[in-house]
């Protein structure tokens, strides 16, 4: 008998699996960014933990629901609505990789942001991004939200596929801004669907 998920608020300990998922999310791009913040003798994952452990940040553990699989973390979604997750105002702040995100998700108010989606790859297959949106659907209701929205690279035609079947639609697009070494180019494509 296959293991089904049980899903759970994140905590502070869970913030090394976290800050890997939100890489796993980001097709590397996030480990790129901590690197170049890291300091002397200081590992990007370090970065990353310390980012996901602050309550402020937009991939903070207080924003995240884990999914479990046995005694394992298998998953997680990181959320909110956009309006409270960026500030139009600091968005220059962000490394330029993520303004185009940023600018996105602040088009869709009112909305429950999904930030981040992701599992490791021995879990995939088992359906879990299926519920983590049917999850994500849970949280825009319980905040009111009129529904859900997310970004999704163009290059990622696995997850927009998913994501489509999971009834979003694209609203918007803006080129994405990706460093010379990154394999993929496209646009960040911005994505909603309204609670049914």
């Amino acid at each position: 008998m296959a293991l089904e998920p049980t899903f759970r608020p994140a905590t502070l300990a869970d913030a090394a699996a976290l800050a890997v998922l939100v890489d796993i999310a980001a097709n590397g791009l996030a480990n790129q960014i901590w690197l170049d913040q890291a300091g002397p003798a200081q590992s990007a994952l370090e970065v990353g933990r310390q980012s996901v452990r602050r309550p402020e940040d937009v991939d903070s553990y207080r924003n995240a629901t884990i999914a479990m699989m046995g005694p394992e973390i298998a998953a997680c979604v990181i959320g909110g609505l956009p309006e409270a997750l960026y500030d139009a105002c600091r968005l220059d702040e962000k490394p330029d990789i993520f303004r185009p995100v940023g600018r996105l998700a602040l088009q869709a108010p009112g909305t429950w942001f999904i930030d981040v989606i992701a599992s490791f790859a021995e879990f995939r297959g088992y359906g879990l991004g299926s519920k983590l949106l049917a999850l994500a659907a849970t949280k825009a209701r319980e905040a009111g939200a009129a529904g859900n929205s997310l970004v999704v690279g163009s290059w990622n035609t696995g997850a927009e596929r998913l994501y489509r079947r999971c009834g979003f639609l694209p609203v918007a697009r803006e080129p994405a801004i990706l460093p010379e070494s990154y394999p993929q180019s496209g646009d960040w494509i911005l994505m909603q669907r309204p609670l049914t």
